[in-house]
């Protein structure tokens, strides 16, 4: 399936993707394996740790997107902290019933005092992975950005139809 953009980066809105992560999604996360990997392997490789190993590799590589998911009778909200960056920073993409939310900003400052001159480059980087609850209508999300609060309306699916087969009925 290829990547379709529903909503226009145009002032608070962030674009939401449907279907596979693009390019730079999957490089992030094939970053993020590979760290999690060595962490294993320099713990011994050890089984039962994975979790701890991942979540410590996304600790170093990404700054940590806190999110929050509500649940309502007909759809999904979910908040993510992601403050200083603006919505062309940002890319979310739905497939399936994963969630990925990723962005990266990079800042300069160069200030010149006499012959003396400072610059310092800043760049950030989120990446968050999550599966949702339940099934979701990807097509009428809506991604809205304030504050650096990123909120997110996912619609949840229809549930699936009970269907009778010549005379049996299914559960």
């Amino acid at each position: 399936m290829t990547t379709q953009t529903l909503t226009e980066r145009k002032g608070t809105e962030p674009a939401v993707h449907v279907g596979a992560p693009d390019e730079t999604i999957r490089k992030m996360f094939d970053t993020l394996a590979r760290r999690a990997f060595s962490i294993f392997e320099a713990n011994g490789g050890l089984l039962g740790n994975e979790w701890d190993d991942w979540f410590r590799a996304e600790r170093e590589l990404f700054h940590p997107a806190h999110i929050e998911v509500a649940e309502s009778g007909n759809s999904f909200t979910i908040r993510a902290e992601v403050p200083g960056f603006e919505p062309k920073d940002l890319d979310i993409n739905i497939e399936g019933r994963r969630l990925t939310i990723s962005g990266m900003r990079t800042s300069q400052e160069e200030r010149k005092e006499k012959k003396t001159v400072y610059s310092e480059v800043c760049s950030d980087k989120i990446f968050r992975v999550m599966d949702l609850p339940a099934e979701v209508n990807a097509e009428g999300a809506k991604a809205m950005l304030k504050d650096g609060m990123l909120e997110l309306e996912l619609p949840k699916a229809a549930p699936a139809r009970k269907v009778t087969v010549m005379g049996e009925k299914a559960a």
